[in-house]
Order: structure tokens, then C-alpha cells, then sequence
């Protein structure tokens, strides 16, 4: 497998996160989506935004594997003073089942660890998101408990299983 590298997401990403965002099975365990491409362009200016804030929080980054953008990655900073953040992932079906979503929240979790001094990162997921459990548990991350109802879906609530690592383990 060749290796993935991150950078910023950039305006002229749209088509390519437009490509993911768009299909169905990308957004099943979403509270968003399927996008239409207007959606999409919202979210990368919301993105870009986020980017400019003075007390910044919110870190998303292309995922490129050879020269493509296949997917996005967010490091979210969710209470500087007690250092905890979240990660979250996407990425092309075509990328599934590759270990490249794994690399990814290995990477998130670093950067939040190192380059953000963060102490305790955690992941929620779909309890039905099986290949999602299976990352955040490649991680190192620990199954920490089922939070009921935390997203509102577009058929009613979903659960989440809530995941947790400390920068010490």
C-alpha cells in the first residue's frame, strides 16, 4: 500500500470531497448527506472559515494517496483547559478495507497528541459501523460506553459508541 500524506484542505477540493460526499453509503451512518454539490462547496468554505478563526479548533485535512484526494480527516479541539479532542475520518469506498483509514486516525491522534498537547482524544461511531470499530480499536483506542441518542439522523436518533485514548497510553 502506497503511503498517505495530509495537508489543509483547499477551496478547489470540492470536486474531489464532492465525489465521496455525494454517494450513499459514505453518509449511512451520517446525520448528513448524500451531499448535493452545493452541500459540498458549503462545507469546504465552512472548513476554510474554521481555518481563519483566532482560537482556532477545528483542523481537517485532505487525505492524498499518490496525488489524489481520497478522503478528509478532522482533529477537532473540544476544551483547551482539560486538553481533550476528537477525531473523525472519511474516506472513498474505493480506500475501504486497506488499513488507510487506521494510518489516518493514527496520524489525527498524533497530531493532536504532539503538536496540540491534547491529554485524553476520543471517537464516537455508528454501534452498527463495524469497519469504524475496528479502526478506532486498531488505534489503541478503548470502547469506553454507548452514549443513547447523540446524533439526530434523518430517520430519528442514533446512539454512538464512544471511544477514548489518553496521550499516556
Amino acid at each position: 500500500m502506497s503511503s498517505i500524506h495530509l495537508r489543509e484542505l483547499q477551496r478547489s477540493d470540492w470536486p474531489a470531497v464532492h465525489r465521496y460526499a455525494s454517494l450513499e453509503i459514505v453518509s449511512r451512518y451520517q446525520p448528513w448527506g448524500p451531499n448535493s454539490e452545493e452541500e459540498t462547496r458549503q462545507y469546504v468554505d465552512e472548513v476554510l472559515r474554521d481555518a481563519t478563526k483566532q482560537d482556532r479548533r477545528r483542523f481537517t485535512y485532505a487525505v492524498i494517496l499518490d496525488g489524489k484526494l481520497i478522503g478528509c480527516g478532522e482533529l477537532t479541539i473540544c476544551d483547551r483547559s482539560n486538553l481533550t479532542g476528537e477525531i473523525g475520518y472519511i474516506l472513498h469506498p474505493e480506500h475501504w478495507g486497506k488499513g488507510i483509514a487506521t494510518t489516518l486516525a493514527k496520524k489525527l491522534l498524533n497530531i493532536g497528541f504532539h503538536e496540540h498537547s491534547l491529554h485524553r482524544i476520543q471517537a464516537t461511531c455508528d454501534p452498527t459501523n463495524t469497519g469504524s470499530i475496528r479502526v478506532l480499536e486498531k488505534c489503541g483506542m478503548i470502547r469506553e460506553g454507548r452514549i443513547r441518542d447523540h446524533l439526530k439522523m434523518n430517520d430519528g436518533w442514533r446512539d454512538s459508541l464512544l471511544f477514548g485514548k489518553l496521550g499516556h497510553e
